[in-house]
C-alpha cells in the first residue's frame, strides 16, 4: 500500500521558517519524481515545487523562488520542503505527490502525480 505523509506544518509568523517532510513507503522512491503543491479553500491545487529522481534537477514555481527549497534522501524515502521568508500569502494546504514517470521536464500539473499524501496545514500570520 503506498503511503505519503507530511508533517511540519503549524503556525509560524510571516518572516519565519517551516520545514516540511513527506515520508513515503509502499513504492520504489527512488524511481519516482516528487512535487510538492499547495491549495487554499474554493481555490484550484497549485503547484510548489518539484524534484527528479535522482535529486539532480529541481523546479519552484515563480511564487516562491528564492525562498522555498526542495530536496530529497533516496536512503530514507523522504521528500522535504524548507520554506523561508514565509509570507502570509503562503497560507495553505500542502501535499506532496509521486510521479511515477522518467519526463523530459518535471512535472508541474496535479495529473502528473499518481500518489498523493494528505496534507499538512501551513498558516502564516502577518
Amino acid at each position: 500500500q503506498v503511503q505519503l505523509v507530511e508533517s511540519g506544518g503549524g503556525l509560524v509568523q510571516g518572516g519565519g521558517s517551516l520545514r516540511l517532510t513527506c515520508a513515503v513507503s509502499g513504492l520504489t522512491f527512488r524511481t519516482y519524481a516528487m512535487g510538492w503543491f499547495r491549495q487554499v479553500p474554493g481555490k484550484e491545487r497549485e503547484f510548489v515545487a518539484a524534484i527528479s529522481q535522482s535529486g539532480g534537477s529541481t523546479d519552484y514555481a515563480d511564487s516562491v523562488k528564492g525562498r522555498f527549497t526542495i530536496s530529497r534522501d533516496n536512503a530514507k524515502n523522504t521528500v522535504l520542503l524548507q520554506m523561508n521568508s514565509l509570507k502570509p500569502e503562503d497560507t495553505a494546504v500542502y501535499y506532496c505527490a509521486a510521479d511515477p514517470y522518467l519526463r523530459a521536464r518535471l512535472g508541474s500539473h496535479q495529473y502528473e502525480y499518481s500518489y498523493w499524501g494528505q496534507g499538512t496545514q501551513v498558516t502564516v500570520s502577518s
